[in-house]
């Protein structure tokens, strides 16, 4: 096709379109084909197939290379901290939050790193955390869980105390299937106020 002809059909297009498309040169290669082959588009030979399967096996690749790279402990962590500030609701949490960011949630990681660690990537996978954090006064934040089993691993709660002549306390603790939820693990307290604080998920 002759230079003008090109170049007016993409002034024209540019102008139609207010420059926001412009063509491409796939276009031109296109009309610089011989008429035997204008009739066929898209792939004629087993060349242009095996270009166009290629990307499907790279594409499995990936697939399988971000499943190994899924790092299952730092999922679980996100999770847990969604959880707790779902917890905590819009008149708790405002107030707690750099505490618990710097002092408890610290703790928690180490907690779930180390109930984690000695489990293979195929348990891994199958954890899951609670997704209802209790209301009112409930201690639950939530419980990491074999999904596949159903049994708890671990379970974190909070336990609002009142302390006399200083205040209301959350006391933050978790407990293991390692001694069947029995110990008390502390990890950590965040003072409130005097006064009563608001129920939890509010």
């Amino acid at each position: 096709m002759k230079k003008w002809v090109q170049k007016s059909i993409v002034i024209m297009v540019a102008f139609l379109t207010f420059g926001l498309i412009t063509p491409t040169h796939e276009i031109w290669d296109a009309f610089d084909q011989n008429s035997s082959n204008r009739a066929a588009i898209g792939p004629s030979s087993g060349t242009s197939t095996a270009v166009a399967a290629e990307p499907d096996s790279n594409q499995e690749e990936d697939t399988e290379l971000y499943q190994e790279a899924i790092d299952y402990g730092a999922l679980l962590m996100d999770a847990a901290k969604e959880q707790s500030y779902i917890k905590f609701g819009t008149k708790i949490g405002p107030k707690i939050s750099n505490e618990f960011d710097a002092i408890i949630f610290p703790k928690m990681e180490e907690a779930i790193a180390m109930t984690v660690a000695s489990l293979d990537d195929g348990s891994l996978a199958s954890l899951a955390i609670t997704e209802r954090p209790s209301g009112n006064y409930g201690e639950k934040i939530f419980n990491i869980t074999n999904s596949q089993t159903g049994s708890d691993l671990i379970r974190f709660h909070v336990r609002t105390e009142k302390r006399p002549q200083e205040g209301y306390y959350y006391n933050f603790h978790y407990h293991s299937a390692e001694d069947d939820f029995m110990a008390h693990n502390n990890l950590g307290d965040i003072y409130w106020e005097k006064n009563t604080p608001p129920k939890w998920l509010s």
